[in-house]
């Protein structure tokens, strides 16, 4: 069976009749209506990229790091007609831990388009959920401060793969979002590999992926597959990588020197603890280089990690049925550092589809990549199973994270 992936070109800017005239297009292209996916009375959740509410060093910018509020309010509107307008209407994520959701939100503009539909469709729910369980203040990437957050209403589903895991067979001390490696260690040893997953998501009639499309220093590309660690209500469930050098069973580092083996031991014997504050933090970055500069936590094209706990979502996630349709945001796309530290790529596309692995492929060769070269992709299909509607056309060379510069571009 072959999956199509639409491409659908338009202008570097987000118009808001422009972005709708794509969207429409891009659903249009699948051979697909908005009320094959959705009825009257349903629910609906839209998943956009919301990890950070700007890039982390230029706080002015952020088009190329979130899913753009333009396409969420296209998205949202023809949803809420294919509903004609009765039914619950979620928009979601799971931010990193130290983002702010309700700046997200501000510059994203959700306030008023909650506003507006209640106004033309009084009969529509519309719900901005933020789907964490806990948020950090941090300084210079040190937590200074945590807080409990509401939760997802509808609560979770604790999700463990067992042997169906990406991680069975695997070792390695694994390491997720806190400085306690340990909580992350327990929910992927003896056999089980645990995923704490929003009901909100899981439940949903709908989903609609809002991917933006941006490089990864842990996976090499973020889009519809790499989107889905915003479902899970806790990152510490989520390992990131194995702590060590690779002669020891880790992909912390990308090479066995001596200096970097002083480092993950000194550092993870630091962390959580009353000395590992931002100024001892600022004197590591000077000793050991700084991470923007420096390939350290996994963030290289030796990551063994990452991809797995990626496709351990998604595998639980289609573990049923699921209506599901993936719009990618590459308006602006992000290159280079991402997905936070991503420089800005004006590209004027939206991808869609309906299997999260075509169009990540599609993706990943308009970006100039080698898909065979990003596991995440090449352990779920095989490019003969894809079909791009049309022909993929002009490719944009995007410039990788630097851990996978040379690593990653198609011959």
């Amino acid at each position: 069976m072959k999956h199509q992936v639409a491409v659908i070109r338009q202008p570097a800017r987000y118009d808001d009749g422009l972005v709708q005239a794509s969207v429409a297009a891009a659903v249009q292209a699948l051979g697909l209506r908005w009320t094959d996916l959705i009825q009257p009375g349903q629910r609906a959740l839209l998943k956009p990229n919301f990890i950070r509410q700007s890039h982390t060093d230029r706080p002015g910018e952020w088009e190329q790091i979130i899913t753009h509020g333009t396409v969420i309010a296209a998205v949202a509107r023809a949803v809420a007609e294919a509903m004609n307008g009765r039914g619950t209407l979620t928009i979601a994520d799971a931010p990193q831990t130290d983002s702010d959701f309700d700046a997200i939100c501000r510059r994203t503009r959700l306030p008023e388009l909650r506003t507006e539909l209640a106004r033309e469709f009084p009969e529509l729910t519309v719900e901005l959920l933020d789907l964490r369980r806990e948020v950090w203040r941090t300084e210079r990437g040190v937590i200074v401060e945590r807080r409990k957050l509401p939760e997802d209403p509808r609560g979770y589903e604790l999700v463990d793969l067992g042997e169906k895991s990406f991680f069975h067979g695997k070792g390695g001390r694994f390491y997720g979002a806190d400085y306690d490696s340990s909580f992350t260690q327990r929910h992927h040893a003896h056999g089980r590999h645990e995923y704490l997953l929003s009901r909100t998501a899981m439940d949903a009639d709908l989903f609609v992926n809002l991917p933006k499309w941006k490089t990864h220093k842990k996976v090499g590309i973020t889009v519809s597959l790499k989107n889905l660690v915003g479902i899970n209500g806790d990152k510490n469930y989520l390992p990131h990588f194995c702590l060590g050098t690779p002669d020891e069973g880790g992909d912390e580092f990308p090479d066995n020197r001596v200096r970097n083996k002083v480092q993950s031991r000194l550092v993870s014997a630091l962390k959580g603890g009353p000395w590992w504050t931002p100024a001892v933090k600022r004197v590591g970055s000077k000793i050991f280089g700084d991470t923007s500069k420096v390939v350290r936590s996994g963030n290289w094209h030796g990551n063994d990690t990452t991809w797995r706990m990626v496709l351990d979502l998604n595998r639980a996630f289609f573990a049923r049925p699921r209506r599901y349709i993936s719009i990618v945001d590459g308006i602006i796309a992000g290159e280079g550092d991402g997905p936070m530290e991503a420089d800005a790529k004006p590209c004027g596309v939206l991808l869609a589809g309906t299997n999260p692995f075509a169009v990540d492929l599609a993706a990943a060769q308009l970006m100039g990549f080698d898909w065979r070269k990003l596991p995440m992709i090449r352990e779920g299909i095989t490019e003969d199973q894809v079909e791009v509607v049309p022909e993929l056309g002009k490719v944009f060379q995007f410039k990788p994270h630097f851990g996978w510069k040379g690593h990653v571009e198609a011959d």
